[in-house]
């Protein structure tokens, strides 16, 4: 059997900690696909990269048809019943499972009939130590390997090729939320994070064309600014995820800012 691809850059040293901060084992994420070549140089690039560089997050991409069957390596078959297309075969599945799993692990299988993936389940998944995700292909999997499977995930209702973009997608939103790996207060303010919308940001210049950037974030004024941007917040979900607010429990500040945009809203219903 061969040995794995590794989109791992081993640190050189181990990332100092502080002495009064518990040391975090590194998440440790084994992803079973038929086409390593799909996940190995984005996990290598960005956050995925840096995450790992720095020990917080151990990668490693594995090859399904090394467990294939017989000489070809199989992991495929045709459907009982008939009709178009292959099926992914239970025993491959087994016997990496068999290989890789542990008692801490979740195995995870992208999925359209799955749990709508969210915020909230990405920093679930992300205080886990072993996730072993199953890249999908085909026309699915033998309906027997979903006993295999501890958690389904869905990134939307559209159709792919296979499961190596939702297996990134999960990865991606994981890793930027372990501790160090990004700045905290950047995770903090993201869209989701709260339940909402981001609010609208700005750079230089501060005129672009016929658009300056509004007048409260230059002011210097920190309370004005977070008032302005809790109320744009609000008023971009308003406008875009209405659904949202939804059932979600305002506090009194959101609950008076959230009758101002929507005065503001109706009032000028082409500012949308």
């Amino acid at each position: 059997m061969s040995d794995p691809v590794d989109a791992t850059v081993v640190p050189s040293e181990p990332v100092p900690t502080e002495p009064t901060t518990a040391v975090r084992l590194p998440i440790e994420i084994d992803v079973l696909t038929l086409f390593p070549g799909m996940l190995c140089g984005p996990l290598a690039e960005s956050i995925p990269g840096r995450v790992q560089s720095r020990g917080l997050a151990i990668i490693r991409v594995h090859d399904l048809r090394q467990w294939g069957l017989g000489r070809h390596n199989t992991v495929d078959d045709y459907t009982y019943g008939g009709g178009a297309g292959m099926v992914m075969r239970p025993e491959p599945v087994a016997a990496a499972l068999n290989v890789l799993r542990r008692p801490e692990s979740t195995v995870i299988l992208p999925d359209p009939g799955g749990e709508v993936f969210g915020q909230a389940r990405a920093q679930d998944l992300a205080g886990r130590h072993h996730l072993i995700i199953l890249c999908p292909r085909y026309e699915g999997v033998d309906e027997r390997i979903r006993s295999m499977i501890d958690l389904e995930l869905s990134i939307g209702d559209y159709i792919l090729s296979g499961g190596e973009i939702p297996a990134l997608v999960v990865v991606d939103a994981v890793l930027r939320l372990l501790p160090g790996a990004i700045d905290a207060e950047s995770t903090a303010e993201e869209s989701f994070t709260g339940g909402l919308l981001e609010y609208p940001q700005y750079t230089r210049p501060p005129v672009f064309g016929e658009m300056a950037v509004p007048a409260v974030l230059t002011s210097g004024h920190h309370g004005a600014v977070r008032m302005w941007r809790l109320k744009e917040a609000l008023r971009r979900t308003l406008r875009r995820r209405p659904e949202l607010l939804n059932g979600r429990t305002l506090t009194r500040e959101e609950s008076k800012l959230l009758v101002e945009v929507r005065s503001e809203e109706s009032a000028n219903p082409e500012s949308g």
